[in-house]
């Protein structure tokens, strides 16, 4: 048989098979049929005895609002928490001491099945589910089923309660404030208790807590004021399909009872804040569950599973292996999408301490900034999952508070363009006075010693939150004769995060990541340029930033992360330069635009100071893997080690207030606690994540002027079963598998059509291309470029196989 009509049979063989099997994979021609529900359920959680404390609850969330949902044996509790509820802005002088401010919680609501008689929830008939594939959390007691959800569409949580015990009693749902103290109030104070509210000062500061009956709902409203800010919060509970009664259990509880009976009712809990005073926050959060009592809890349901089952749809990672330790990382993996999903989809991304699952009330460890590093670790390299969305709120913050930053590049730091510190309010930093500004300059550059800023200067800095970049030089204090007395780290104007200039340059990174992966010019000319352009530019500009008598650029009097104060050349800052400045060039030639700026910056990159041979890649460790800026993960080699690393992202280690945690832990809920009360985070999974991305699918650039290059399966441990469907830049779709150390096929999804580039998964053969379901051609060598059109499905399996569908579960 010639080569011609053998080449004409495998192409007809391979045609008739995809026709055959086309309906199970679906119309995209897709090689891998995934059973979605079946995948994503391997990382339910499930419990069989109740939890032993709050933090170890089961989350729910739509991404806006959302709390841990935990028992005690007669309730079922919650806080409601919201990614848009801030106590307090940057312009605070309410919050000197460390960890004071607060952020996110709305009101605690616990639903009461027992006032006198046998509790529901006990160890010996007790199970809590987390469906992740809906999102729909079941909980069974004693005669009690309840199923909570949180409707993605509106700002509702909705708990269907199915009460089937012999003798049913009232529930009561119980709504709280967060904070409750008598205080002195000059006239104010009968007007506060007639109204059922209760004011709490700090200072300048007051958080005022109201509660409220209205058409036989309840509602708890919060509002926060220091000066001309103002933001403030509501939750509003009813009752459908039950009768129910409202009245006010004390001063700070109001109650909801629905009539004792047996069967199911829906309780509907919704929430809504707002930052304008003109607003009643309370008539929004009840326009919420409007909404929401107008469909069944049925109807709720198939809105939130219909949506969830859309998420999950975009993507997927599978992994196996016969000691169930692959499997282990998988499930760790999918949850952390669930997180994302359940917290990552209002107008600011949430803290990285606590997130929506704070139990604590106003407690939280590190307070209500932002940290950078901490935020990274959830955002790095999430956008290979397909969920881009999840990137959006993280960009949005950092993109309204540019102005904030461009007006702080200035006042702190004599520069131009964009400074974001490591650590941050979320609408950034405070405007300073001018001359504040101007000895800030003097001090912070090392152009004045620490030791004679002025009187004013040191008062103007007593009341500043220490935590946030700009007064981080600020060490613990103590009241004394009622003053608040502190001191600084020693080491003048520095401290942890005080010098970092770096952190803008890594989100404008992000920014222009998202249009790699997407190709959406008006996204780089609108969003990602200004950021990559204030952050070039800042550095252009930064006063200790010179060329020295080498000929090279160098960086002085900066940190290096948390470490190395006070340094030159910090392998940080280094590596963010080396990275910022090509981007800045290239953004600049695809828009065309700032061409007379083009050449200034070509001419510091070539001339930057190199980072140390040893610190070649700034890297930060998240688990067991270490990761460089742009660069991908360090080789690390032989198996065990590879293995190592994926499972290392579970190993645990105390790192603040040990024996005021009850010691660091991983809870049930995969979430971990490490780094003081109310802290809790996911950071480990989300650095698995981006771990598992990053070794599956790379999709990096050698040079930012070059196409990115496809790497499939890079270090994977050959003793685990893997498949994906992930994104790479380009817009490329991208599925593969391998199984016993073997990869079976690459196809390739072009969206938006395109040149190609893909290192060759089988280096030493040549490979097929199929275009389409029709043989195309054969390519070798160790990368093969391919064009592509919008559209397009590209399969590539070594010469002489064929492709096969790969059926997970």
């Amino acid at each position: 048989m010639s080569i011609t009509k053998r080449r004409w049979l495998a192409s007809l063989v391979l045609v008739v098979a995809l026709l055959l099997s086309g309906a199970a994979a679906g119309t995209d021609g897709s090689l891998i049929e995934v059973d979605y529900r079946s995948l994503v359920s391997r990382a339910d959680l499930d419990y069989d005895k109740p939890v032993s404390r709050s933090e170890e609850g089961i989350p729910v969330g739509n991404g806006r609002m959302g709390s841990l949902v935990w028992t005690t044996p007669a309730a079922l509790r919650f806080q409601i928490n919201r990614v848009d509820v801030f106590a307090e802005n940057c312009e605070t002088n309410s919050f000197p001491v460390r960890d004071s401010d607060y952020s996110s919680g709305c009101g605690y609501v616990d639903i009461d099945f027992v006032d006198f008689g046998e509790d529901v929830f006990v160890s010996t008939a007790f199970r809590q589910h987390l469906s992740l594939y809906d999102a729909l959390m079941t909980v069974q007691g004693k005669g009690i089923t309840a199923r909570v959800l949180a409707w993605p569409e509106r700002d509702v949580m909705a708990v269907e309660v199915d009460d089937q015990r012999s003798q049913p009693a009232c529930v009561n749902i119980d709504l709280r404030m967060l904070r409750y103290a008598i205080q002195y109030h000059s006239r104010r104070n009968y007007g506060l208790m007639k109204s059922h509210s209760v004011m709490f000062r700090t200072r300048s500061h007051t958080a005022t807590s109201r509660l409220d009956i209205r058409n036989s709902r309840i509602v708890l409203t919060q509002e926060f004021r220091e000066g001309d800010y103002y933001n403030a919060s509501a939750v509003a509970i009813g009752v459908v399909g039950r009768p129910s009664k409202a009245k006010y259990a004390n001063d700070s509880t109001v109650r909801l009872s629905a009539a004792p009976g047996k069967g199911r009712f829906t309780i509907l809990i919704a929430s809504a804040a707002s930052f304008n005073s003109d607003e009643d926050v309370a008539v929004l959060a009840l326009k919420e569950l409007d909404a929401a009592a107008a469909k069944s809890f049925a109807g709720l349901l198939t809105d939130t599973s219909a949506w969830w089952n859309d998420f999950w749809s975009k993507g997927f990672v599978y992994m196996h292996s016969p000691d169930g330790q692959a499997d282990f990382v998988e499930q760790n993996y999918t949850y952390f999408l669930y997180l994302m999903g359940a917290s990552s989809r209002g107008n600011y991304p949430p803290r990285f301490g606590g997130m929506l699952w704070r139990t604590t009330g106003d407690l939280s460890r590190w307070g209500s900034q932002h940290w950078w590093a901490n935020t990274n670790a959830y955002y790095s390299n999430l956008m290979p999952s397909g969920r881009l969305e999840l990137m959006d709120t993280m960009f949005s913050m950092y993109y309204r508070m540019r102005d904030s930053c461009a007006r702080a590049a200035v006042q702190q730091w004599g520069s131009q363009g964009i400074w974001i510190p490591e650590t941050v309010w979320f609408d950034g930093l405070e405007d300073l006075p001018n001359d504040i500004a101007a000895e800030m300059r003097e001090l912070y550059l090392m152009k004045k010693p620490w030791e004679q800023r002025s009187e004013k200067f040191r008062r103007f800095a007593e009341f500043k939150q220490p935590h946030n970049s700009r007064w981080n030089w600020k060490a613990s204090g103590k009241w004394v004769d009622g003053r608040w007395v502190f001191r600084d780290k020693g080491r003048g104007p520095f401290g942890h995060v005080t010098h970092i200039m770096g952190a803008g340059a890594r989100i404008a990174a992000l920014f222009w990541q998202r249009y790699q992966y997407t190709m959406d010019e008006t996204w780089l000319r609108e969003r990602a340029y200004p950021m990559i352009k204030g952050s070039v530019e800042f550095y252009r500009n930064f006063p200790n930033f010179q060329k020295g008598e080498d000929g090279k650029y160098h960086i002085h009097h900066v940190n290096s992360g948390e470490g190395s104060w006070n340094s030159s050349d910090t392998s940080y800052e280094v590596s963010c330069m080396h990275m910022i400045f090509p981007l800045a060039i290239r953004a600049s030639e695809i828009l065309g635009v700032d061409a007379d700026l083009r050449p200034i910056w070509q001419e510091i990159k070539d001339n930057l100071v190199e980072l140390p041979k040893q610190s070649r890649r700034s890297r930060r460790a998240y688990g067991a893997f270490v990761y460089g800026g742009e660069g991908g993960i360090e080789p690390i080699g032989p198996e065990p080690e590879l293995k190592s690393r994926f499972l290392g992202f579970n190993r645990l280690n105390s790192f603040i207030d040990t024996a005021g945690i009850g010691g660091a832990q991983i809870f049930r809920n995969r979430l971990r606690l490490r780094e003081g009360p109310g802290a809790i985070d996911a950071e480990h999974i989300g650095g698995l994540a981006s771990g598992i991305h990053k070794t599956m699918l790379s999709s990096l650039l050698e040079q930012v002027e070059r196409e990115p290059v496809l790497r499939i399966f890079n270090d994977w441990p050959n003793s685990w079963d893997a498949a994906f469907t992930l994104l790479a830049r380009g817009a490329f779709l991208v599925s593969s598998s391998m199984e016993k150390g073997q990869i079976e096929f690459v196809q390739i999804q072009s969206q938006l059509g395109g040149e190609c580039c893909l290192r060759n998964p089988w280096p030493d053969k040549t490979v097929t291309f199929y275009r389409n379901s029709k043989r195309a051609e054969d390519l070798s060598g160790l990368l093969l470029r391919f064009p592509t059109s919008r559209g397009d499905t590209v399969t590539v399996v070594p010469h002489g196989s064929m492709p096969s569908r790969k059926k997970i579960f």
